[in-house]
């Protein structure tokens, strides 16, 4: 099979980039050499030729506890084979968890099937136009910090709460969905106070990569559900 178009090749760096991002927002580890990777680098990293089926990678938390594949697969529209032959791989190779990222989506009965496996293995689905830009570093998307369940227990201990007295997240907020939440995690959202930014501060996208734990914020939890 030959090689994607130009244009093509520069949207699945820049998704594949964004994926690198997720994960390692998730916790697995991610080189800065796989999240820095140039256009230029990416094509002869695949020897100029650029497939989607060859995007595939494994990824795995530090203790090794967790690992989470990462699909490409090149079809229009996907369809019940592909995700079972996704499960097959990840069965043979003791990997419960992968992140699909298809052109356009899902047919019925391939999404009646990752409901199907869904107690077994847990396959979350993005199209690539979800992926292009790392909603994480938007201006407008406050941070997000996921909590363990030792940190979860002490936040309702110490407010003396109970999860349902907790205000929601939908599961399918898209940051909620970013960092794979299920339901019952809690994530605590820091709002940045403004205190004299710049609207060319605004305007520069560089400038949305700050560290926003180090400024004075509004803190909230809200628990997926």
């Amino acid at each position: 099979m030959s090689s994607l178009s130009d244009e093509e090749i520069t949207k699945v760096h820049r998704v594949r980039k964004t994926c690198f991002e997720m994960l390692r927002d998730r916790g697995y580890e991610v080189e800065d050499s796989e999240m820095q990777m140039t256009r230029k680098e990416f094509i002869d990293k695949f020897n100029g030729t650029v497939r989607r089926e060859d995007l595939t990678f494994l990824k795995s938390k530090p203790d090794n506890s967790d690992q989470i594949f990462v699909f490409f697969p090149d079809d229009l529209k996907i369809g019940v084979k592909i995700i079972k032959n996704y499960i097959i791989r990840m069965e043979n190779e003791n990997v419960w968890r992968a992140i699909v990222v298809v052109r356009h989506g899902l047919t019925p009965s391939a999404k009646a099937c990752q409901a199907e496996i869904a107690g077994r293995f847990q396959v979350e689905v993005f199209q690539e136009a979800e992926l292009l830009v790392n909603i994480r570093y938007h201006d407008l998307v406050p941070e997000h910090l996921p909590l363990t369940n030792v940190e979860k227990k002490a936040l309702l201990d110490k407010y003396t709460v109970k999860e349902a007295q907790l205000p929601r997240i939908l599961p399918t907020d898209p940051v909620a969905r970013y960092y794979g939440l299920r339901r019952g995690q809690v994530v605590k959202i820091l709002r940045p106070i403004e205190t004299g930014t710049s609207e060319k501060d605004k305007d520069d996208f560089d400038s949305n990569k700050r560290d926003r734990k180090e400024e004075i914020c509004y803190v909230t939890y809200r628990i997926v559900g």
